[in-house]
C-alpha cells in the first residue's frame, strides 16, 4: 500500500471526526456512542462502496486496506490515551481517594472476572479459561465516554477523578490478568491462583516502580531544556512511549501501570520544572493528541465490529446478555457492598450513594475491550471456536454498554442532581453575581458618559442588570452560619494563595525548587481548610512552621557525625520559603479585605484576616530568629527578591513595549538578553554560614578564657560544634556515650522533672553532672534559638579535665555549685528542711 494512500485515508477519517463533537452537542449524544456508529458504518460500506466517487472510493479503499493489529491499539494509542489523562489529572485528589479507586480498578476486576467466567462456563459449552479471558475482557472500563459528559452536565470533579482514577489502573490489571489465562489457554497450561496472583503483582508493582524512575529522569532533563518548548514536549512524547515499550517489551511488567505513573509524575512535577508557558503549551498539546488518539482507536476498533459480529448465533446472543446482567450484578457489588465497608475503615474515604449510583452505571466499556478480543483473534494457536466467540461477546458487550449505559447516562445524572450546585455553592454565586453587578453598572456609566452614549441607552442597559439582579437572592449568604462563611472564605484565600505561588514561579521571583515546595505546602494548606475549616487552617499553620523531614534528617546527621553542608542547604530553604510565604501572607490579607469581605460580610473576613495576621506573626518570629543568626544571607535574599521583581517588571514593560509596535521583535530578544545578563548575579546564592569551628567557638566561652595555646588546641581536638535550632531537644546522649555541652552562644531551657526550667546563656554548660556522677542526664534540654554548642563525648570528659588543672578546678566548681543547689532541693523534698519567713525587715514604731 502506498504511503501517500495511507496519508490519504488518515487525513480523510481526521477530517470526519473533526465534525463529531459538535455533531455529538447537538444530537445530544456521548461523543463515543457517535464515534461508534460512525465507525461501525464505515466498516459495512468500505466493503461496498463502487457506487462511490472517485475521490470517495479512494478514500474507502485506504480505509479497506488498513491493516488494523491489536498492536496498532496497544502501542500506537493506548500509551498517548494513558499518559494524557494522568497528566491533566491531580495527584493529590487522587491519593485522596486512592482506597476506593484501586478496589475498583483491582479487586473489581477479579471479581467480574471470576463473576462472568464461572457463570458464562456453566450454562455454555465453552471452557472455563475462555471464559475467564472473557470476564477479563471486559472487566476494563473506558472513561471517555463517561468522563465526557461528565464536564458537558458539569458533574463534581471527585465523581471525574474516581472514574478516571478506577480506569486508568483497571487496564493493567486487566490486560495483566488476560496475559496470564492467554499463556494458560496457549499453552494448555494449569490455571493457578498462586501464579496469577504472582504475575498480577509483579507486573503491577513493577510497572509502579518502573514509570516513576523514568517519570523522574524525565523531570530532570526539563531543568536542562528549560527555555525549548518544543524540545520539552516532544521528551513528553517520548516518554510515553519509550515507558510503555521498555516495560512491556524488556522489563516484563505492566507497561499501563507504568505510563500512568510516568504522567502523574510529570503532572504533578512539570509546572515547576518547566518555564510557565511551556506547562501551559504541554497541557494544550497533549489534549490534541488524546483527541487524535481517542477519536481514532474508536473508530478504527469500530470499523472491525461488522467483520467480528459476522458469525454470530441467538446462543451467542443469549450468553452477550448474561454478560451484560452478571457484570452489572458484580460491578454493584463492589459499589454498593464493599466499597462502603472500605470507607469505614482507615484505608477508604466515604462516596455518597449518588456518585455510588452513576459510577456503577457508568461503567462503559470500549476500546481496549475491542483490542484485546482483536489479539485474541490472532492467536492462531488458541481454538477457533474460543477466538470466535471471545471476538462476539466482548463486540455485542461493548455495544450494548455504548448505547444502554451511554445514552441513559446524562438523564441519570440530571435525575440524581449531581449537574446542579449545591445550595452552599448556589448562594455563593447568587452573591457573586450581586457584586459583579454593582459594579458593573459603575463602570458602564463611566463608559457611557466617556463615549457620550445617550441616557436612553444607558437606561436600556440598566434593565438588563435590575432583571437579572432581582432574578437572584442577593440575601441568601446571610443565612449561612459564621463557620460557614469562615471555611469558605478560608478556601478561596487558600487556593489564591495556591495561584500566587505559580504567578512568583512565572515571574521568577523564585527558583523552581523553591516553587515545588511552596506548592507542596500551598497545596497541603488547602486540603486542611476543606477538611478542618478554620481549625483545619490553624492546625496547617502549625504544621507548615514545623521542620521538614529532610530538615531534621540532616539535622539528625549533623549531631552524630558533624556533617554541615546539607544542613546549611536546609536552612537556607527554610529561610527562602520563609520570606516567600511571609510577602504572600502579607498580599493574602489585602486580598481579603477587597475581595472576599463583598461576598461574605466583615464579621467572617475579620476572622480570617485575624486568622491570617496570626500566622504573619509567627512566621515573622520564625524570620526574625534566623535573621538575627545570619544576617549576611538575610540581606541577600532580600536583595534578591528586590532584583527579581525588578527584572520582572522590566520583562513585563518590554512585552508590553512590543505588543504596541514601539519596538520589533529583534530588539525584544536583545534587551531579553541584556536582562539575563544584568541580573545574573542574584542567581549565585551565598552559601548559608553553618560551618562551626572548635577554634572559634572556643574563644566565646569564658570558661575557656586565660587557657594557653596549647591547652586550647588539646580542647578543639575533643570538642564537636553542633547547631541547635529553636525548640530542638538536644540529645544528652549519642549512641551509648553520656555527652555534655558548652553553650558558645544563644541560650537553652533545662526544664527539670519538677516542672520548673532553668535558662542557660552563653559560656554555661549542662550535662556534667550525669558525667561526674555516672548516672543518666534526667532533665530535658531544648534550644530558645538557634544555638551554637560545644558537645563533649564522656570518653573525652576524663582525659579534658586531667590535662587541663584550670579546666578541672573551673567545672569543679559548677559541680560543686549544682551538687550543693540539688541536696538542698531534695531536702525540701523530703521535708527534711522546711521553708523558712524572711525576717521582717520593717521600721519598728514606738
Amino acid at each position: 500500500m502506498q504511503i501517500g494512500h495511507i496519508v490519504f485515508g488518515l487525513a480523510g477519517l481526521l477530517a470526519l471526526v473533526s465534525f463529531m463533537p459538535a455533531i455529538a452537542g447537538r444530537l445530544r449524544l456521548p461523543y463515543s456512542v457517535l464515534l461508534a456508529i460512525v465507525g461501525f458504518v464505515l466498516g459495512l460500506i468500505i466493503h461496498v462502496h463502487s457506487w462511490a466517487p472517485m475521490v470517495m472510493s479512494d478514500f474507502l479503499d485506504s480505509l479497506q486496506n488498513f491493516e488494523v493489529s491489536s498492536e496498532t491499539f496497544l502501542f500506537v494509542f493506548l500509551p498517548v490515551l494513558l499518559f494524557e489523562t494522568s497528566l491533566a489529572l491531580n495527584v493529590r485528589r487522587l491519593m485522596e481517594d486512592i482506597g476506593p479507586i484501586l478496589m475498583m480498578a483491582i479487586v473489581a476486576v477479579v471479581v467480574c472476572t471470576v463473576a462472568v467466567g464461572f457463570s458464562i462456563s456453566a450454562v455454555s459449552g465453552y471452557g472455563l479459561v475462555v471464559c475467564l479471558m472473557l470476564g477479563a475482557i471486559v472487566a476494563t472500563t473506558d472513561p471517555i465516554a463517561v468522563v465526557g459528559i461528565f464536564r458537558e452536565v458539569g458533574a463534581p470533579k471527585r465523581l471525574t477523578t474516581l472514574v478516571e482514577g478506577e480506569s486508568l489502573f483497571n487496564d493493567a490489571a486487566s490486560i495483566a490478568l488476560y496475559s496470564v489465562l492467554l499463556t494458560v489457554l496457549y499453552g494448555g497450561g494449569v490455571l493457578s491462583v498462586g501464579q496469577v496472583f504472582y504475575s498480577f503483582l509483579l507486573s503491577f508493582v513493577g510497572g509502579g516502580i518502573v514509570g516513576f524512575l523514568m517519570g523522574r529522569m524525565a523531570t530532570g532533563v526539563f531543568i536542562w531544556l528549560r527555555g525549548w518548548p518544543t524540545a520539552e514536549i516532544t521528551l513528553t512524547v517520548a516518554l510515553a512511549y519509550l515507558t510503555f515499550y521498555i516495560s512491556e517489551h524488556y522489563l516484563g511488567v505492566s507497561g499501563v501501570v507504568a505510563t500512568v505513573i510516568a504522567g502523574l509524575v510529570v503532572g504533578s512535577t512539570g509546572r515547576t520544572r518547566m518555564s510557565p508557558a511551556t506547562f501551559e503549551q504541554l497541557s494544550a498539546s497533549w489534549a490534541q493528541f488524546g483527541f487524535w488518539a481517542n477519536s481514532l482507536i474508536f473508530v478504527f476498533a469500530a470499523m472491525l465490529i461488522p467483520r467480528m459480529m459476522a458469525e454470530i448465533t441467538w446462543m451467542q446472543v443469549l450468553l452477550i446478555l448474561l454478560v451484560f446482567a452478571v457484570t452489572l450484578l458484580a460491578r454493584a457489588l463492589m459499589v454498593f457492598g464493599v466499597l462502603p465497608i472500605l470507607g469505614l475503615t482507615r484505608f477508604g474515604t466515604k462516596v455518597s450513594r449518588s456518585y455510588r449510583v452513576v459510577m456503577w452505571w457508568g461503567g462503559l466499556r470500549g476500546a481496549v475491550s475491542l483490542a484485546l478480543a482483536l489479539a485474541v483473534t490472532e492467536q492462531h494457536n488458541v481454538p477457533y471456536e474460543a477466538r470466535q466467540f471471545i471476538a462476539v461477546a466482548t463486540t455485542g458487550f461493548v455495544l450494548m454498554t455504548l448505547f444502554i449505559n451511554g445514552i441513559s447516562l446524562r438523564p441519570l445524572i440530571r435525575r440524581l442532581g449531581l449537574n446542579e450546585l449545591s445550595p452552599f455553592d448556589r448562594t455563593l454565586r447568587n452573591q457573586a453575581l450581586v457584586v459583579a453587578l454593582e459594579e458593573l453598572r459603575g463602570k458602564t456609566d463611566e463608559i457611557a458618559k466617556n463615549e457620550h452614549i445617550g441616557d436612553d441607552v444607558r437606561a436600556r442597559v440598566h434593565a438588563v442588570f435590575d432583571a437579572t439582579q432581582a432574578s437572584v437572592d442577593g440575601g441568601e449568604v446571610n443565612q449561612l452560619s459564621q463557620g460557614q462563611k469562615v471555611s469558605m472564605g478560608l478556601a478561596m484565600v487558600a487556593a489564591r494563595e495556591e495561584e500566587m505561588f505559580f504567578d512568583t514561579l512565572k515571574a521568577q521571583l523564585v527558583d523552581w525548587r523553591t516553587a515545588e515546595s511552596l506548592l507542596a505546602r500551598a497545596e497541603h494548606m488547602s486540603d486542611a481548610v476543606r477538611s478542618g475549616g478554620l481549625d483545619g487552617f490553624e492546625s496547617a499553620i502549625a504544621a507548615d512552621l514545623r521542620y521538614s523531614k529532610t530538615f531534621r534528617l540532616s539535622l539528625r546527621l549533623h549531631y552524630l557525625f558533624g556533617f554541615q553542608g546539607w544542613l546549611g542547604r536546609e536552612l537556607a530553604k527554610r529561610f527562602t520559603n520563609l520570606m516567600s510565604k511571609r510577602s504572600v501572607a502579607q498580599h493574602l490579607i489585602h486580598f481579603a479585605e477587597k475581595e472576599i469581605q463583598p461576598l461574605l460580610g466583615p464579621e467572617a473576613t475579620a476572622t480570617i484576616i485575624q486568622a491570617h495576621r496570626r500566622r504573619l506573626v509567627l512566621m515573622e518570629s520564625a524570620l526574625q530568629a534566623m535573621s538575627l543568626q545570619y544576617p549576611l544571607f538575610a540581606h541577600w535574599l532580600q536583595e534578591s527578591y528586590l532584583a527579581r521583581m525588578a527584572r520582572a517588571l522590566e520583562r513585563q514593560r518590554y512585552r508590553d513595549m512590543l505588543s504596541q509596535f514601539l519596538i520589533t521583535g529583534e530588539m525584544y530578544s536583545d534587551l531579553i538578553k541584556q536582562i539575563e545578563l544584568r541580573w545574573s548575579h542574584i542567581e549565585k546564592r551565598p552559601a548559608l554560614d553553618i560551618a562551626i569551628s572548635a577554634s572559634d567557638l572556643i574563644q566565646r566561652v569564658p570558661m575557656f578564657q586565660g587557657a594557653s595555646p596549647a591547652a586550647l588546641k588539646a580542647i578543639s581536638k575533643v570538642l564537636k560544634p553542633r547547631l541547635a535550632v529553636p525548640d530542638q531537644e538536644i540529645q544528652m546522649q549519642i549512641g551509648r556515650s553520656r555527652v555534655m555541652y558548652f553553650v558558645a552562644s544563644g541560650a537553652v531551657t533545662i526544664h527539670l522533672p519538677d516542672g520548673t526550667t532553668v535558662e542557660l546563656g552563653t559560656g554555661e554548660i549542662f550535662g556534667e553532672m550525669a558525667l561526674v556522677a555516672g548516672t543518666e542526664f534526667e532533665a530535658k534540654v531544648t534550644s530558645l534559638g538557634y544555638s551554637r554548642l560545644l558537645m563533649l563525648m564522656e570518653g573525652d570528659f576524663e582525659a579534658l579535665r586531667t590535662g587541663d588543672p584550670i579546666l578541672r578546678e573551673k567545672i569543679d566548681a559548677v559541680v560543686k555549685q549544682r551538687l550543693r543547689a540539688l541536696e538542698v532541693w531534695q531536702e525540701f523534698q523530703s521535708g527534711e528542711r522546711q521553708h523558712e519567713p524572711l525576717p521582717d525587715l520593717s521600721p519598728k514604731t514606738t
